[in-house]
């Protein structure tokens, strides 16, 4: 599975030849019914392939054999997204399989093409679902668009309703006051799981399903820590299938995430404007890696652009200059120099957030960075 520390040793790799190949492949059944896919793959090749120096060519050609191989003969393997990277001068594979689909695009680089898959870590987090009733209680875990049932508490001695009405309506019958004793009872059961679930991973957020009382009556119970990390509730029955919530799930997590990374940009271009430690642009951008100063970066997802890097001390820079400025070394030419920025990031401890849109930091250059110092 996809995982955020595997990508950051990933990232640190590199070579001085550009011998990492990166396949990212829509292989959505839904979209290539008849294995268009395919078609698709060996015109990213070919393409490739005619823009490529006869020496890198030969460096990477058994990589892009192997890459061929690997979709040839594993098919049945696909969900909707593709994505290998491979570098046999660095005894180097990597394939996932992502329930997603991708933009098809294959690159050849002096390091693995990763801007992708930190996107699809970014827009999907994990996510615990609670789905619960008078008696009983499902937790899921949804990440990288799937999602998995991972326990159920079950409490069979609850009463049954003695009046018609709501299971959570209080009533000075004493009937209905015993009945309510029970689901308390079996709420804590529920409330203690969950929290030993959420403590033991890593969790964005909680969304909780089931009837309205039930929801309602669940939230009430819940320690502060865990309400906190509520995003959103939906109507579900105790007997959905994953499917079901799943469906139930994606607008209400799309919803959240909209609204914190609005959060999160707009914070940045006031503290920007402030100057206070944050910066707008590229080239400030640029500036700030350089010194070690940025604790988290903020870019568009459709940002691109080429640049120089450093064959010596990796210094970025947008514009081309005789020599590094730093060093004197040589500045070789990238057109993936977005793609550098983040892993630049990354390999210095910094998240990296990637937004789909937003007028003002487009405006802005496109990127952006909260500051250390």
């Amino acid at each position: 599975m996809l995982d955020r520390n595997e990508l950051k040793e990933i990232a640190q790799m590199r070579d001085d030849a550009p011998s990492f190949v990166s396949l990212y492949l829509n292989v959505n059944p839904i979209t290539n019914p008849k294995g268009e896919h395919v078609i698709l793959f060996k015109n990213l090749i070919r393409n490739t392939i005619e823009r490529l120096d006869k020496s890198v060519h030969k460096i990477v050609k058994e990589d892009i054999e192997k890459i061929e191989s690997a979709i040839m003969g594993n098919k049945s393997k696909f969900k909707k997204g593709l994505a290998i990277l491979s570098s046999t001068r660095k005894t180097f594979w990597k394939e996932y399989h992502l329930s997603m689909p991708v933009k098809s695009e294959l690159v050849v680089d002096k390091d693995p093409y990763l801007k992708p898959l930190f996107d699809i870590i970014d827009n999907y987090q994990r996510y615990a679902v609670l789905l619960v009733d008078k008696e009983s209680a499902r937790i899921f875990m949804m990440h990288l668009g799937e999602i998995e049932e991972y326990g159920e508490v079950h409490t069979p001695d609850v009463p049954g309703r003695h009046k018609k009405g709501g299971w959570f309506a209080l009533s000075q019958n004493h009937y209905e006051r015993h009945i309510d004793y029970h689901v308390s009872l079996h709420l804590k059961d529920v409330i203690k799981k969950l929290d030993s679930f959420i403590s033991g991973e890593e969790i964005s957020g909680l969304v909780i399903g089931g009837s309205e009382e039930a929801v309602t009556r669940t939230k009430e119970m819940l320690p502060a820590t865990v309400v906190d990390k509520i995003v959103g509730t939906f109507s579900m029955g105790m007997h959905a299938n994953v499917n079901e919530i799943l469906s139930k799930m994606e607008p209400v997590v799309s919803t959240s995430e909209n609204e914190k990374k609005t959060v999160t940009v707009d914070r940045l271009i006031t503290q920007a404007l402030k100057n206070e430690n944050a910066v707008l642009g590229l080239e400030n951008v640029l500036n700030a890696l350089q010194e070690g100063k940025v604790m988290r970066l903020v870019a568009l997802r459709e940002l691109s652009s080429s640049g120089y890097e450093c064959s010596n001390c990796r210094f970025l820079v947008v514009q081309g200059l005789p020599k590094c400025p730093y060093c004197q070394g040589d500045l070789e030419k990238s057109h993936y120099l977005i793609d550098i920025v983040l892993q630049r990031a990354v390999e210095q401890g910094a998240p990296v957030e990637v937004v789909a849109e937003h007028r003002k930091l487009s405006e802005s250059g496109g990127i952006g960075a909260f500051l250390r110092f």
